[in-house]
């Protein structure tokens, strides 16, 4: 007998069904996830429901295994070592006075408001917590970095505040348990079939999909790599979320190929080194320190650039206001009235570049004018002019620069910034990109000699440009960067050609934006140092070339850095893992629901034809309205990683008018919108029935 599944009340309100129900059945709403998504979502039902639609009798069901707030990602059960790659302070559930949206702004505290709360003891301590997240709670600073589990404790306390303000029409609760299909119904009072793994079936008429992250069938590529490993008894460890990943196969001692070097890479080190034993001390002259443990294999790091994404940035701006050149609202009127397609690379990426470099070099002068020649007013219209040039204007930024800014290290180069293993180091002898800020070889010791030695001087030189409060620049320029990402989120999807919406945002922007603006904080870059120091970590560098060798019967790996000359640098190993997420993709999803809907034809791939070609395109995306209604289906919404398009991540930042904010007010008004329609039908159908045969007439 299959078990049947829990059902948890959420919020203060004492029952799921009100007695009053009876008489005024609720229209049902079931989401098919409890996540941030679903839980900042619910929260703006909540409050366009208390200001609108009060009276609109609403039961809402959050449908996951995980409990509701931080859902399997973000789950409370997960190493005490992983963090946020957000500081503190920037970390909110609730909306605020910066939100421009059609729904009530119902501020609450960001996370850093909330641990003062709970020092202060006006919030309640949260349940269950041990000893570790108590001291987190107690010792953390504002511009600190929290662990995924002090995260947990912050959505899950927030989301039963959000229900907390509901009216009392509306209910929430948590069905413990996977959704494995849903049937869709058609027509006035259908409702759709919400299956679950235990066996139990739950009645919807609206269906919001909040999946989250899920994993994916193997690509080419991973399952040549596994069938390889098989024949030679070896390790491969494909694509996958690293908390969820089991290391105890991989032997103390033993070399392991990285590839990939963003936030998966990271943790996957913290996980092996310090979570087997080791020990980071820091001196007192501030250097960082590892003690092996003995038990940590020999982790090679290599990817395409070579380098960690870049360091999260403690820094706060001290020259003028941090505003977009090129990208603002001129950019929105000179597009409104456009009819041919944008084409991100050529229309688009060239005005990013430009505001990255003016918004880098704005901050620079207004901010720090001892550290250059001339002054704002003078270089800003100079830098103007030879930007709107585009690619025939380098070699006079290079001049202009060179003659305003006498120290190479506060030079900026998009470039040289985005690659830097492509270009010499200061100090180095083929300094081929004369305005890079590449790094600074000095972190060595002296020029760089070798892949590895050009890899830990590149870090060291990032973690100085951006942890240390004299590079603002590097503050302005991740502003600048994040204000463009949420100016191009506003472009509508069908402004774009079928290169910009498959290819060009999906990844090529992306990438681009979380290399710049989604790194790991500061420490665990300094972490990283003291790893390589330790000998725990080789740096392989960029570029890197992978040979499954079946003479051998090993992986091996080669990587490339300009240093003096230019190097190479290569490893054997028996263990390979790739550190990245899984693609999104739905039709080859992990999730049994979701490839159902696909198979179903509930939701559909975005599938765009290129213009130039005739070719079919997809990232294996689902396409949404930009309220997260699905096209063709019934009542039906999806939002998350899994639906084509910006969104800008689930959780955001205080006081910016964030993305995620927008995104999911837009899909709760719709949503809403969508049962008050079932309920005008419902009661529509029900005066219908009392008229013509008299029942409950007097």
């Amino acid at each position: 007998m299959r078990p049947v599944q829990r059902e948890v009340a959420l919020g203060n309100p004492p029952t799921i069904e009100p007695e009053d129900w009876d008489l005024n059945p609720p229209v049902d709403v079931v989401c098919v996830g409890a996540g941030p998504a679903a839980a900042m979502l619910l929260e703006r039902i909540v409050a366009s429901h208390a200001r609108d639609t009060p009276e609109l009798p609403l039961r809402i069901r959050l449908v996951d295994p995980y409990p509701p707030g931080g859902g399997r990602i973000w789950r409370r059960s997960q190493s005490p070592l992983l963090k946020l790659n957000s500081m503190l302070r920037d970390v909110a559930f609730f909306t605020d006075a910066s939100c421009h949206i059609e729904g009530p702004v119902a501020p609450g505290p960001s996370l850093a408001e909330w641990v003062q709360g709970v020092r202060e003891g006006e919030i309640p301590i949260p349940d269950g917590a041990d000893e570790l997240l108590l001291r987190e709670i107690a010792l953390i600073a504002d511009d600190e970095f929290p662990t995924r589990r002090l995260n947990n404790a912050y959505l899950g306390w927030a989301l039963t505040e959000s229900l907390d303000r509901a009216e009392h029409s509306l209910r929430a609760s948590w069905v413990a348990d996977t959704v494995v299909a849903v049937d869709e119904s058609r027509g006035s009072l259908g409702q759709h079939l919400v299956h679950l793994e235990s066996g139990s079936t739950l009645a919807a008429d609206v269906v919001v999909y909040a999946l989250g992250h899920n994993g994916a069938d193997l690509s080419a590529d991973s399952a040549s790599l596994t069938s390889f490993a098989r024949r030679h008894g070896l390790t491969y460890v494909a694509p996958a979320f690293t908390a969820d990943v089991d290391f105890s196969l991989i032997d103390a001692g033993a070399d392991v190929i990285v590839r990939g070097m963003g936030l998966a890479a990271i943790d996957l080190a913290v996980l092996l080194a310090e979570g087997r034993g080791g020990v980071f001390t820091r001196a007192t002259d501030g250097s960082l320190s590892y003690e092996p443990s003995g038990n940590e294999p020999v982790l090679h790091f290599a990817s395409r650039r070579g380098v960690p994404y870049r360091s999260k940035i403690t820094s706060q701006v001290v020259g003028a206001k941090v505003q977009l050149e090129y990208l603002g609202a001129q950019f929105h009127e000179a597009i409104a009235s456009r009819t041919e397609p944008l084409d991100f690379d050529r229309d688009v990426w060239p005005l990013i570049a430009a505001d990255l470099v003016t918004g880098y070099y704005r901050e620079l002068f207004t901010g720090h004018p001892d550290r250059v020649l001339g002054d704002w007013d003078s270089f800003g219209p100079r830098l103007r002019e030879i930007l709107a040039r585009g690619d025939r204007g380098e070699e006079a930024l290079a001049s202009l620069v060179q003659e305003s800014v006498p120290d190479p290290r506060d030079r900026f180069d998009l470039a040289s910034f985005e690659y830097p293993l492509r270009f010499a180091a200061h100090g180095e002898a083929k300094p081929n990109c004369a305005v890079s800020t590449g790094v600074s070889a000095e972190g060595s010791g002296g020029s760089a000699r070798t892949v590895h030695e050009r890899v830990r001087a590149h870090i060291v030189e990032d973690l100085r440009l951006r942890t240390q409060p004299e590079n603002s620049a590097t503050q302005a320029l991740f502003l600048t960067g994040l204000y463009a990402f949420l100016s191009i989120a506003e472009v509508k999807p069908e402004q774009w050609n079928a290169l910009s919406r498959t290819h060009s945002l999906p990844r090529r922007w992306a990438n681009t934006f979380s290399y710049l603006a989604s790194g790991p904080p500061g420490h665990r870059l300094e972490e990283l140092v003291a790893l390589a120091d330790a000998g725990v970590v080789r740096f392989l560098g960029g570029d890197v070339v992978l040979e499954a060798d079946e003479t051998l019967g090993v992986f091996r790996a080669e990587g490339y850095a300009v240093t003096s000359e230019q190097q190479r640098a290569e490893v054997n190993a028996r263990t390979l893992i790739d550190a990245w997420l899984p693609e999104a993709q739905a039709a080859v999803s992990d999730n049994t629901l979701l490839r159902r809907l696909v198979a179903q034809r509930t939701v559909h791939e975005l599938t765009v034809v290129d213009e130039r070609t005739g070719a079919l395109a997809t990232t294996g995306q689902i396409e949404a309205r930009s309220d997260g209604s699905l096209p063709g289906s019934y009542r039906q919404f999806a939002l998350g990683p899994f639906v084509a398009g910006l969104t800008g991540g689930a959780f955001t930042r205080p006081g910016l008018n964030s993305l995620p904010f927008r995104v999911h007010d837009r899909c709760s008004r719709a949503v809403l919108a969508a049962a008050t329609a079932v309920y005008d039908e419902d009661n529509g159908a029900i005066q219908e029935l009392v008229t013509s045969t008299g029942v409950g007439a007097a």
